[in-house]
């Protein structure tokens, strides 16, 4: 049995209840330029419950979340009409799932990146899907992961892992931090822990967000 407000349609009645959610005001026109980017986050309701879209990123050299969990997105780039066609479009490029026709359920609140990044503003979409997709990873990507909300919502998969922090070069040594540990192992932490936890205080106004 689905949990309650997990739902698709649930889902999609609680985004529009919320209002809509206009770019920082340093990202605003005629205010200090700074970086755009979007994420997807897909949904679709499978094995009996509403499922929600991971991808892991290669590790690459220069790239503060090598290897990290996420949502499919990046940039905005010229050609993007506005931030959820980027979503869209880096979608498309990275795992091959064409979401240009699929319903968008709504947005989440931008954020920001912790630390040198924060000019960077990331703007999440949330679409749904009815479909068992056939994915076409990029060299970007490693995996795509399909993962329940419930065990997240319910907090039973919440754990504490230790990773790097900072510059290694400037010997900064690991931290702990608290995240979503799937079934297979791989471990959601930092912006997209927040992005979900975000998430789940749209459709449950008594979801309590737990430490990052």
């Amino acid at each position: 049995m689905m949990a309650p407000m997990l739902d698709l349609a649930s889902i999609h009645r609680r985004f529009r209840a919320q209002p809509a959610h206009p770019p920082p005001a340093d990202n605003a026109a005629g205010g200090r330029p700074g970086r755009e980017a979007a994420v997807a986050v897909v949904l679709r309701e499978a094995g009996g419950g509403t499922q929600m879209l991971f991808i892991q990123r290669a590790k690459r050299r220069g790239d503060p979340w090598s290897g990290h969990m996420a949502f499919p997105g990046g940039h905005r780039e010229r050609e993007d009409a506005d931030l959820p066609a980027a979503a869209v479009r880096e979608t498309w490029e990275e795992v091959g799932l064409d979401i240009a026709a699929a319903p968008m359920l709504g947005a989440l609140p931008h954020q920001r990146p912790m630390g040198g990044r924060r000019r960077l503003v990331v703007a999440p979409f949330v679409f749904a899907i009815c479909r068992d997709p056939a994915f076409a990873l990029n060299r970007e990507v490693v995996a795509a992961v399909w993962t329940p909300l419930a065990p997240m919502h319910r907090g039973d998969n919440v754990a504490t892992a230790r990773l790097p922090f900072g510059n290694a070069r400037a010997g900064s040594g690991p931290r702990a931090y608290n995240g979503f540990r799937l079934e297979d192992g791989r471990f959601v932490w930092g912006l997209t822990y927040r992005m979900v936890q975000t998430f789940f205080e749209v459709i449950d106004p008594a979801y309590r967000r737990r430490p990052g």
